[in-house]
């Protein structure tokens, strides 16, 4: 189920919302752009296969962000490498670029800091997050990971991230 979850930098929980329009315009007042597509049933979540069926929203979305490249990651539980990619994500970095993603399957959580308070979206299938450059995240998978994600970046070589350094994600990332 998506939800924000807003708590402030000693991890005291604020308040925590399920409803995605509710969502949307509490993401918006803070520059996060959060918008739902209602996901397809597909048989096949093969990069191909996800490519094909959102096509549309992907060009959409390219037209609209000035996307130069696009791709499928695909994560899975059982993935041997699964606690590495897991940690490559969990300290706050930032990016030069806009961080982007649909969720076409599974789900995953952003952490946002911003303005002295931290941001929790549990991103679930359809859900659509633009992370602006410059806004201080992390990304968290769990420990038994599951996602399809639809990656959209202006710079063609993707993913680069700029660590900050804070080990403030230390406080909000559940080892179990």
């Amino acid at each position: 189920m998506t939800t924000l979850t807003l708590c402030s930098e000693n991890g005291i929980e604020l308040g925590s919302w399920h409803d995605r329009a509710v969502v949307a315009e509490k993401l918006s007042a803070v520059g996060i752009a959060y918008q739902y597509l209602p996901t397809r049933s597909l048989d096949d979540l093969s990069p191909d296969a996800v490519m094909a069926s959102y096509q549309d929203a992907i060009n959409d979305w390219r037209q609209q962000g000035g996307y130069q490249s696009v791709d499928v990651v695909s994560i899975q539980p059982d993935n041997p490498n699964a606690g590495e990619l897991r940690k490559k994500f969990l300290d706050e970095h930032i990016h030069v670029e806009d961080e982007v993603r649909f969720f076409a399957a599974g789900s995953g959580i952003f952490y946002l800091h911003l303005n002295n308070h931290v941001y929790a979206v549990t991103c679930t299938e359809g859900d659509f997050i633009s992370v602006p450059a410059g806004t201080k995240h992390w990304f968290d998978m769990g420990t038994d990971p599951y996602f399809v994600a639809v990656r959209l970046f202006t710079n063609p070589d993707g993913w680069v991230a700029q660590h900050t350094g804070d080990k403030l994600a230390e406080n909000f990332i559940d080892a179990a």
